[in-house]
């Protein structure tokens, strides 16, 4: 149970690196990189003396804080098209640089009665059955992985019946946190999040084929926001960095001009 509570806390919290300078700029991160993203840090940190705090949630809502006026610097995205609608409307300094391409995996909690696999058969059948009672994603609405578990459960033929079983996450975090806790039978979330040896201890995954949501393409955009300091501005290029991309990789993701499978 202590387990699982600091799960819980790893994957609500936000993340403040150590303080060492006065330039400690808030970043606005997708849930997905909940773990990937605090490793980056660290290293960057370790490398450059300088830190920063990261704030982790659904990138549409973050979208909208930041057109309300919400302070952050930086701003890693989980779809491209929030960051070209920040850019459009003047508050950041550009239309951004592609970082990762995420995928999506079908995620099972030990114990539960659903088996994993990369087409969905188990679903459909334990949909069929009643095995399912409780299945998770992230909200559609405003969580860019939640429109790709829509599209790919959509390829399948599965999503009006699944709908009446869902738990919404409010981001990708919380659809994890629900399709690993046991509370729900499993749910398709981001395979980073699967893949974190936190997560992947409590359960099994498979990985879904990118093409099954071709229509939602998770093409993971950051940009500088206008009151970008130095500091954000160092992490901006060390994102772009083999040191970071080494750790995306790890962490499942698919790297820009690389091949999805």
């Amino acid at each position: 149970m202590k387990y699982f509570v600091r799960l819980l806390c790893l994957l609500a919290c936000c993340t403040v690196l150590p303080t060492r300078a006065a330039d400690v700029p808030p970043v606005a991160a997708a849930a997905d990189l909940k773990f990937a993203l605090p490793e980056i840090a660290r290293r960057f940190e370790q490398d450059t003396g300088r830190t920063i705090k990261l704030s982790f949630g659904s990138s549409g809502n973050f979208t909208q804080q930041i057109e309300q006026g919400a302070p952050f610097q930086m701003f890693l995205c989980a779809d491209e098209n929030f960051i070209f609608r920040l850019a459009d409307k003047g508050l950041a300094t550009d239309r951004g640089a592609l970082y990762a391409i995420g995928r999506v995996a079908l995620f099972a909690p030990h114990g539960s009665l659903l088996k994993v696999d990369a087409a969905l058969k188990d679903v459909r059948a334990a949909l069929a059955d009643g095995r399912i009672k409780r299945f998770a994603v992230a909200n559609p609405e405003h969580a860019p992985y939640g429109r790709a578990a829509r599209a790919a459960l959509q390829h399948a033929g599965l999503w009006e019946a699944v709908r009446p079983k869902l738990v919404l996450g409010e981001n990708a975090a919380q659809a994890m946190q629900f399709a690993a806790s046991g509370s729900s039978q499993g749910g398709i979330v981001p395979l980073s999040l699967s893949k974190a040896p936190e997560i992947a201890a409590l359960g099994h995954f498979a990985l879904i084929p990118a093409a099954w949501h071709a229509d939602e393409p998770l093409r993971q955009r950051m940009a500088l926001l206008k009151s970008a300091g130095e500091t954000a501005r160092l992490f901006y290029d060390y994102v772009q960095k083999p040191a970071a991309r080494e750790v995306f990789v790890r962490y499942g993701f698919v790297l820009p001009g690389e091949t999805e499978k």
